[in-house]
C-alpha cells in the first residue's frame, strides 16, 4: 500500500497544484477587464484592426513566499481563443528545453576515423556525427581544430563524411511558409548545422578608396568574390533593390571545387556597412569547405582538398573527439532575444533526441512538451507545435496560456535564465527599439520600470508575450496576438499596451 501511495503522490501533487492554480485564477475574478484599454482600442481602430482579430490576457504576478508565485487577472479580451503566436511560440519550447535538459547541457559533436596516427598525420577518413547542436560557429570550429591538433594531427590525408542519423530526413527538408528558400530564417534543421548555414558579406565603401569593400563570413575553403558593383552618390535607403547576386561553380578542372560569389548592381555610397545574408549553398558543400578552411586557419594540411559525402560512422571507427558546444542557457538566450528560427526548431528536436532517442521527429519533440505541461499541472487544449518555433502557419496556443506558462516559469529553478533571456524595451534583441520614448519618462526614478518581452511577426500576425515591471514594481505577466491582414499595423497597439502596464494600467472607468 506504501508503495502505492508513493507511486501516486506526483499526479496527487500535479492535482493539488491545478486546482491551487484555478481557484487562484477565478478567486479574484470580480476586478478583470473585460475591455481593451482606450488607447489600445483607439490604435486598432486608427489602423483597421477588427477587435475580434485581437486576443490579450493581462495576469499580475504576486511572491506568495519566496520560490512561489501566484497570479490574479487583470485583463482578458479573448483570452481563451487559440491563435497563432508567431516567434512567441519559442517561449514554450526554450521553457521546456532549460527545465528538462537543464541549462548546462551541452550538444555533442563526434570526429571518428577509420584510421590511424602516424608522425602527425592522419592516414584515414573522418566522420563527423552531429546532435544538432544550433551554434556550431567559426568561434567553436576553431576550438574543436585545437583539439584535433592536440591529439598529434597536422596533416589529414582522407575525406570527409556527414553522419546526420540523429534527425529524421523529413525534418532536414527544406520546406518554407514563405517560398523565400535563401533567406536565413528558413535555414532548416541540421544535426551538423554549421553557422547557420549562412554566407553574410559585409558591404561598405572602403575608406581609402572610391571603390567597395566585400569581406564574408564564415571563411570556405575554395571561396573568391567578383566585385562588379558601382559606387553611387545615392542614401542607403532600400540598398538592396540595386544589388544582384550570383554564386556559381567557376569551370577549372574536375576536382577543383572553387565557388565565385558574384555581385553587381549599384551600391549607395552613404552606406556605411551593411550585412548581405544569404543561405546559398548545399549543406555538405558549406560544411565541407568551412571545416576545411577552419583546419587551414589553424595550421593543418590537407593532402588533398576533401569533398564532404554522407555517411553513417561505420562500425570498426574508433572516436577521435567528442567536441561540446557552448550551453543551453546560452543558446536560449539568443533563440529569445534574436529569435532565432532554426536553433528553436533544433532546440525542439534534441528533446526528441533525449528523451525518446533517435531519429528525432518534431512529432517526438511535442510528446515530450506535452508530457512536461501536464508534469506542471498545465493543461493546454487547442495547442498546436508544429516546429516550436512559431514559423508555421499552423502552430496556436491562447494568450492565457502562454500567461499560464510565464507564470510557471516564475515557480522553476530556471526561471531567472528564463526572464534574463528575453529582449529588453529599448535595450537589446528585438525589443531594442522599441518603447524609447514612453520608457524616457522613466529616468528619474531610482529603479526604473523594464519590459522583457518575446515578439513574434508573420504575414498576417503580429505577437508579444512577456513580463512588464512597472513604474510601482508590479510584476505582469502579457501576452497579446494579432492575426488579421493588417497586422502588420498592430505594433503601435501592443506598444500602447505595454506602456499602459509601465504606468501599472488605468483604472477600469478609462477602459473601454
Amino acid at each position: 500500500m506504501q508503495r502505492s501511495i508513493h507511486h501516486l503522490f506526483p499526479l496527487v501533487l500535479t492535482v493539488l497544484w491545478t486546482g491551487f492554480c484555478l481557484f487562484t485564477f477565478t478567486a479574484r475574478a470580480e476586478g478583470v477587464l473585460l475591455t481593451i484599454p482606450q488607447a489600445v482600442a483607439t490604435s486598432l481602430e486608427r489602423n483597421q484592426i477588427p477587435k475580434d482579430a485581437v486576443s490579450i490576457s493581462v495576469m499580475e504576478i504576486e511572491s506568495a513566499r519566496p520560490g512561489k508565485h501566484l497570479a490574479k487577472n487583470i485583463l482578458n479580451w479573448r483570452s481563451t481563443e487559440a491563435m497563432n503566436p508567431a516567434s512567441t511560440m519559442k517561449l514554450l519550447t526554450t521553457l521546456a528545453g532549460l527545465d528538462i535538459l537543464g541549462p548546462q547541457y551541452r550538444w555533442r559533436t563526434n570526429i571518428y576515423t577509420d584510421g590511424a596516427i602516424r608522425q602527425g598525420t592522419l592516414k584515414g577518413n573522418l566522420y563527423l556525427q552531429g546532435t544538432g547542436d544550433p551554434k556550431l560557429i567559426p568561434e567553436e570550429l576553431a576550438k574543436l581544430m585545437k583539439s584535433l591538433q592536440a591529439l598529434g594531427i597536422q596533416k589529414i590525408d582522407g575525406n570527409l563524411f556527414f553522419d546526420r542519423s540523429a534527425y529524421a530526413p523529413n525534418v532536414m527538408e527544406h520546406n518554407t511558409i514563405d517560398g523565400e528558400a535563401l533567406r536565413a530564417y528558413n535555414v532548416p534543421p541540421d544535426p551538423l548545422l554549421y553557422a547557420f548555414r549562412t554566407l553574410s558579406f559585409q558591404l561598405g565603401k572602403s575608406r581609402t578608396a572610391d571603390f567597395i569593400d566585400i569581406a564574408y563570413t564564415p571563411a570556405l575553403s575554395q571561396l573568391k568574390i567578383d566585385n562588379q558593383m558601382q559606387l553611387v552618390d545615392r542614401p542607403c535607403d532600400n540598398w538592396k533593390s540595386n544589388i544582384r547576386f550570383n554564386l556559381d561553380p567557376e569551370s577549372t578542372t574536375k576536382t577543383d571545387q572553387l565557388l565565385v560569389a558574384q555581385f553587381s548592381g549599384a551600391f549607395p555610397s552613404a552606406c556605411k556597412g551593411v550585412n548581405y545574408n544569404v543561405v546559398a549553398l548545399d549543406a555538405n558543400t558549406f560544411l565541407t569547405q568551412g571545416f576545411a578552411a577552419a583546419w587551414e586557419q589553424s595550421g593543418g594540411i590537407w593532402t588533398r582538398p576533401p569533398t564532404g559525402k554522407n555517411g553513417n560512422v561505420p562500425l570498426a571507427a574508433r572516436l577521435l573527439l567528442q567536441f561540446e558546444g557552448i550551453s543551453l542557457s546560452d543558446d536560449v538566450l539568443d533563440i529569445n532575444k534574436y529569435s532565432n528560427n532554426v536553433m528553436a526548431r533544433q532546440l525542439l528536436l534534441t528533446l526528441a533526441l533525449e528523451k525518446i532517442g533517435k531519429p528525432a521527429t518534431t512529432a517526438n519533440g511535442e510528446l515530450v512538451i506535452q508530457s512536461w505541461l501536464k508534469q506542471n499541472g498545465l493543461d493546454f487544449p487547442g495547442l498546436v507545435i508544429e516546429n516550436g518555433s512559431g514559423l508555421s502557419r499552423n502552430e496556436a496556443i491562447t494568450a492565457e496560456q502562454l500567461n499560464q506558462l510565464l507564470l510557471a516559469a516564475r515557480n522553476l529553478s530556471v526561471g531567472d535564465i528564463f526572464y534574463n533571456s528575453l529582449p529588453i524595451a529599448g535595450t537589446d534583441g528585438t525589443m531594442r527599439n522599441r518603447l524609447m520614448a514612453q520608457l524616457r519618462k522613466f529616468l528619474h526614478l531610482k529603479k526604473k520600470p523594464e519590459a522583457r518581452i518575446k515578439t513574434g511577426s508573420l504575414a498576417d500576425v503580429r505577437s508579444i508575450s512577456g513580463y512588464v515591471m512597472s513604474k510601482s514594481g508590479k510584476l505582469y505577466a502579457v501576452t497579446s496576438f494579432i492575426n488579421h491582414p493588417n497586422a502588420w499595423r498592430g505594433l503601435d497597439a501592443h506598444d500602447q499596451l505595454l506602456s499602459w502596464l509601465l504606468e501599472d494600467g488605468p483604472e477600469p472607468k478609462h477602459a473601454r
